[in-house]
């Protein structure tokens, strides 16, 4: 038995070809940036760096950081290596997720930790932050550091924050919110704000930024969620279902939990809480999910997130920039993979 879920987002398009487009040029330049910065005399550190970087990732956030200095008509050179520093920062919260989670897939091909071990992932993750940091000093302005030196301290403490709640089936909808707000759109709404500053534009402007990429990056993770029980595994470089066989707390999980009977959450504890689980309870969840419609609900919430991310871009005049950041929206929620 299998769970579909309609990802379909028929008002909005669904693509991220016209913002590939717009920043071909720059993600050109971010690439050999970050080809360059990866380099080291130990040998370990670029295997493990490249290992991730070079496995097909669709480097959305440095695009939306190139993407609001465009659609803030910044005409300088500085983009380029906060681009660069977004996509560091990403790539070692993933290479440090990883040992947390104690996971062996990413993207498609074995996790870095399953191939070189725990130490050096979690080591080169350091030494990415430490690239990325150098970068946003060589860029010269203070704002810009500030912005995503907070988003770094502030996806540290959403991992944290995940740790202490995980397996913990008390855990409200809000307190997972909560947790998704710092470990993912922390980092989205980093990546927004950083071009308006550099453009010295008004204060309205850089909120709207930031509060675009902000409900983005909770929208992408909420539908992240939906798609571990309802999607492709192909195409999600994963198992199906491997939030519930590594005792992960999401929502659809938090949802289930909640509208469920005593019986039925005993279920949850049992395989969540205490991880037993036996063969073919996937299905069992899949069916607990379809019952109280769990999955259609995270997308639903996703959608409302996707909405306020498109409605924070209103205050910009229309430009191929803001159809472009508009068409991302419908991509990240009506994306099926």
């Amino acid at each position: 038995m299998g769970v579909v879920v309609q990802m379909d987002d028929k008002s909005q398009p669904s693509g991220i070809d016209a913002l590939s487009g717009l920043v071909r040029a720059d993600m050109e330049r971010v690439n050999q940036t970050i080809l360059a910065r990866t380099g080291s005399d130990v040998t370990m550190i670029p295997e493990v760096a490249n290992h991730l970087i070079s496995s097909g990732g669709k480097r959305l956030r440095p695009m939306l950081t190139l993407a609001t200095a465009g659609l803030t008509n910044y005409a300088g050179e500085g983009h380029i290596k906060l681009a660069a520093s977004v996509e560091f920062m990403h790539t070692a919260t993933l290479l440090h997720d990883d040992v947390v989670d104690e996971s062996d897939m990413r993207r498609g091909k074995l996790a870095a930790r399953m191939v070189w071990g725990n130490e050096a992932s979690v080591l080169v993750g350091d030494f990415l932050l430490g690239q990325a940091f150098k970068m946003m000093v060589e860029v010269g302005s203070l704002a810009c550091l500030d912005v995503l030196s907070s988003a770094a301290a502030v996806i540290a403490e959403g991992e944290v924050m995940q740790l202490s709640a995980a397996k913990d089936m008390q855990t409200s909808e809000d307190d997972y919110l909560a947790v998704i707000r710092a470990k993912t759109a922390a980092l989205f709404a980093a990546a927004c704000e950083v071009g308006p500053i550099l453009a010295n534009r008004p204060k309205a402007e850089i909120a709207a930024c930031r509060s675009y990429g902000a409900n983005l990056g909770i929208a992408f993770q909420l539908i992240d969620d939906a798609l571990d029980y309802g999607g492709s595994s192909a195409k999600l470089g994963k198992n199906t279902g491997d939030d519930f066989r590594e005792g992960k707390l999401t929502l659809p999980v938090v949802l289930s939990y909640r509208r469920g009977s005593d019986e039925e959450r005993v279920f949850w504890k049992r395989t969540i809480e205490l991880g037993e689980i036996a063969d073919g309870e996937l299905e069992n969840t899949l069916a607990l999910m379809k019952k109280y419609r769990a999955l259609e609900d995270t997308v639903e919430r996703a959608r409302h997130y996707g909405a306020m991310a498109r409605d924070a871009l209103e205050l910009f005049p229309a430009s191929a920039w803001k159809r472009a950041l508009i068409d991302v929206v419908g991509f990240c929620v009506s994306r099926a993979h």
